[in-house]
């Protein structure tokens, strides 16, 4: 039978069904990465903000209501199908860069490899740093609570990590103090009470100490001796990383450098003879670089992709036969050097490899007798 024709239809009243997910309401997520970045840049949020310090004990997400458009057509629903295809939020505050807010985070993050990996339980984390006043600081915890993130704070002074701590019990907000508790650990230690100044804060003075002249100069050596260069300065180095091409060697040195250690690293190539001082140096200050060699072929092709080598010239350079053979070659080397560490670099971070060599650097400086379980570490 003949239908009659339908007039265009008005908007849809948000309270009635909605049909498909062809919405064209703003996206919760979208709205709450706008909040972010003011709260950052420091610019007022578009809804009202109390002036006084005072916790405003209102809810956070029933206040999104009063700003308007903001919030209008969102719902429980919508929230919940944002963070189960986004993840869970955390945000990490601190009065200063917020590094040790950051690698706190990512070092406790690695404890769920298992589930970050396959996105099994995602999560997004968000730094603001440079908090140093209550109001903006109420405003991220007011941000977290709408948000459904956890608060992880790093914050000197005593009264703004009470404020921080009030505020998230207060909104239901689920937090961590980094620092206050180690900082109050080590007060009663020393006897001494905590300046309670984040770094950089004006009132703190960082003379220039023997300590960061030797970080200066350990980073200018290790420059000017990256990838085998004065073979005749080996004897000034404090640690020679020898290994085959990509295999970490020039960032695990320069990390090292930033450490205060003056770092040589010398390439394993076939048909180029090792430097003679290589081998006349102190060998407890050597340390072999290795890796599998489906990964370095993997890290070489990608490495000579991007250099803009032809076909032809990349053929020796990123084969897995020439891989393999070189590979060889560097084992035979550490085996002629039973006293050279000798490191698996697959799958480790610069900074697992670097606690490596600083362990067992350390354990031969101070002629620790430990057992050795493998050559291989």
């Amino acid at each position: 039978m003949n239908l009659p024709s339908r007039p265009p239809s008005p908007p849809a009243d948000l309270t009635e069904p909605t049909g498909p997910p062809r919405k064209l309401k703003p996206s919760p997520q979208l709205n709450r990465w706008s909040r972010a970045r003011a709260i950052r840049s420091g610019r007022k949020l578009d809804r009202p903000v109390r002036k006084t310090l005072t916790l405003d004990r209102r809810d956070p997400v029933a206040d999104a209501a009063d700003g308007g458009a903001s919030s209008a057509g969102s719902s429980d629903a919508d929230v919940d199908e944002v963070e189960a295809m986004m993840g869970k939020q955390i945000y990490m505050v601190s009065d200063g860069t917020g590094w040790t807010a950051e690698h706190s985070v990512n070092a406790a993050l690695g404890q769920f490899e298992h589930c970050l990996v396959d996105r099994g339980c995602p999560v997004n984390t968000h730094l603001f740093s440079g908090i140093d006043d209550v109001e903006r600081l109420i405003e991220i915890v007011k941000q977290a609570a709408k948000a459904g993130a956890m608060l992880v704070y790093t914050l000197a002074d005593p009264s703004m990590a009470e404020s921080a701590r009030q505020a998230c019990n207060l909104w239901g907000v689920p937090s961590a103090d980094v620092l206050g508790p180690i900082t109050e650990a080590i007060a009663a230690h020393l006897g001494v009470s905590p300046s309670g100044l984040p770094r950089g804060a004006p009132g703190r003075n960082f003379p220039l100490s023997e300590e960061y002249f030797r970080r200066i100069e350990a980073i200018e050596f290790t420059i000017k001796q990256d990838d085998g260069a004065l073979p005749q300065n080996l004897h000034k180095a404090d640690i020679i990383l020898a290994g085959v091409s990509r295999t970490g060697k020039t960032p695990l040195s320069i990390y090292l450098a930033q450490k205060g250690y003056k770092v040589a690293n010398v390439p394993i190539v076939m048909g180029v003879n090792m430097p003679k001082t290589l081998f006349e140096v102190d060998p407890e200050k050597v340390f072999g670089l290795t890796i599998n060699p489906v990964v370095l072929q993997t890290i070489r092709k990608a490495r000579a992709k991007t250099l803009g080598f032809s076909e032809e010239s990349r053929s020796n350079y990123s084969e897995m036969d020439y891989v393999r053979e070189e590979l060889e070659y560097a084992g035979k080397i550490f085996a002629q050097n039973p006293s050279w560490p000798i490191i698996e670099v697959t799958a480790k971070a610069i900074e697992e490899t670097a606690a490596i060599v600083f362990r067992l650097y350390h354990d031969r400086r101070q002629k620790y007798a430990m057992p050795r379980i493998s050559k291989l570490y």
